[in-house]
């Protein structure tokens, strides 16, 4: 019987029009590729909770104005099959810096536009960025 489907929670957290990745050093999922921080929801967590917990234990970084935004339902192989829920922050102080918090399982920190995103994304992630999705809020 194939395992359950893993449920990630990925912040897109966002500053001065930029957004942040890290290159993952190891993973089941998304070994070296860019990504956003993030992680696994904890039972009784929620998705709100999670993301500030993971952009912390990732990056160190405090983040507020959390919000979701979309889901993806991603079949990578036999074996791995994971939802994501998206979300969008920003910091709770813009003049905090990002730290590499967890340097066995990340190279380290940056901020991208998102025109000029950095190459290996993760799977999941390019193909929702490619398909037209923008992860900054729309002003009325």
């Amino acid at each position: 019987m194939p395992p359950a489907p893993e449920i990630g929670v990925a912040v897109f957290l966002l500053k001065d029009n930029k957004i942040l990745f890290g290159r993952r050093r190891s993973s089941n999922i998304g070994a070296h590729t860019y990504a956003l921080p993030g992680g696994h929801l904890e039972f009784g967590e929620s998705f709100e909770e999670c993301a500030a917990r993971e952009v912390m234990e990732e990056t160190g970084l405090e983040i507020k104005n959390i919000e979701m935004l979309r889901t993806t339902n991603n079949v990578l192989s036999d074996t791995a099959h994971v939802v994501i829920i998206y979300m969008r922050a920003i910091l709770s102080n813009p003049h905090q810096t990002p730290q590499n918090v967890e340097p066995d399982k990340c190279e380290g920190w940056n901020w991208y536009d998102l025109n000029n995103l950095p190459e290996p994304t993760f799977g999941p992630l390019r193909a929702l960025l490619q398909g037209g999705f923008n992860p900054f809020p729309v002003d009325d």
